[in-house]
């Protein structure tokens, strides 16, 4: 099954302590692709200007991601600029230009308005709905979500949340969501409030998935260097959903935890180099022999 795939594509500017790179590939859109790209072919939607690189396009046809969806308008791409502490986990951001970005409207191919399988990337709530609105009968739709869409747009997030089916969304933003410390209370009752399931990011401490009257916990692979933490919560996104459309029959929890497996892979292997440079290059017996590690070390018994 194809995965279309809607969200931000960018170009980035990168600091960390010891290295700084700029004209990065980046946005939700560009590290969900690639991650998914592996397990599904994938339809990517999102706006570029008249700067961003031909070589990109070329990248993504050698994933098989169809971009047909991706307009290109004259202008400059979307930029971000942010410089991380010396723990990687600390963020500042410190620049956003949104140029093309900012007057994006999604426009599906007549090609794309039927998929089965949807992942609705990090954009505002009413341009995913939007998008929904485009698809006929979907089977699983995805959802990501941030701080900014919870705490400004909150009534357009609240009538999407029902037709989504599974929202990924990180440790803050859940206790965002909800006014909740507790992640388990929060995933609960973000789950009673519209989707069928949720899956909370905690970054280097794993991540959280909630059923009807399921959980699963699972913790991250241990890394001894990150180069570059940017697009890692796209990318497992994006693994979690490109496994999901590699399946042939009705979503199953177990289904879910496989691909909550699968995403934390992925974004294991996006954070050992800048932007989506080691996404670029991977094999599937590098990340199918990770994911054997990965199970053995989460006890994870319903995977084959």
């Amino acid at each position: 099954m194809s995965l279309l795939i809607v969200g931000s594509i960018a170009l980035d500017t990168v600091k960390t302590p010891v290295e700084e790179h700029s004209d990065l590939l980046g946005g939700s859109a560009s590290y969900a692709a690639a991650a998914a790209s592996y397990f599904s072919p994938v339809k990517l939607v999102g706006v570029v200007g008249s700067d961003f690189p031909k070589s990109e396009f070329d990248f993504w046809k050698s994933r098989k991601i169809d971009t047909a969806g991706v307009q290109q308008v004259e202008g400059k791409t979307f930029r971000w600029s942010g410089e991380y502490a010396w723990d990687m986990n600390t963020r500042e951001t410190r620049s956003t230009e949104l140029n093309v970005f900012e007057k994006f409207e999604p426009e599906l191919p007549p090609a794309y308005r039927e998929t089965d399988f949807a992942l609705l990337a990090n954009i505002a709530p009413a341009l995913q709905m939007n998008v929904l609105k485009q698809i006929q009968r979907p089977r699983f739709v995805v959802a990501d979500t941030m701080n900014l869409w919870i705490e400004t747009t909150r009534k357009d997030l609240d009538a999407l949340l029902p037709n989504v089916d599974l929202l990924i969304l990180n440790d803050s933003e859940a206790r965002e969501m909800v006014k909740e410390t507790s992640l388990i209370k929060a995933g609960r009752r973000i789950r009673e409030s519209g989707p069928r399931y949720v899956a909370i990011k905690k970054g280097e401490h794993g991540a959280l998935l909630f059923g009807e009257d399921e959980f699963f916990s699972c913790g991250a692979y241990p890394l001894e260097d990150i180069h570059d933490p940017t697009g890692a919560g796209d990318t497992f996104a994006g693994g979690m959903a490109g496994y999901l459309a590699s399946t042939v029959r009705k979503v199953t929890f177990t289904d879910l935890r496989k691909a909550m497996i699968y995403g934390s892979v992925l974004a294991s292997f996006c954070v050992e180099a800048f932007s989506l440079d080691r996404l670029r290059n991977l094999t599937m017996e590098q990340i199918n022999e990770r994911y054997e590690t990965f199970k053995l070390m989460s006890q994870f018994e319903g995977a084959e």
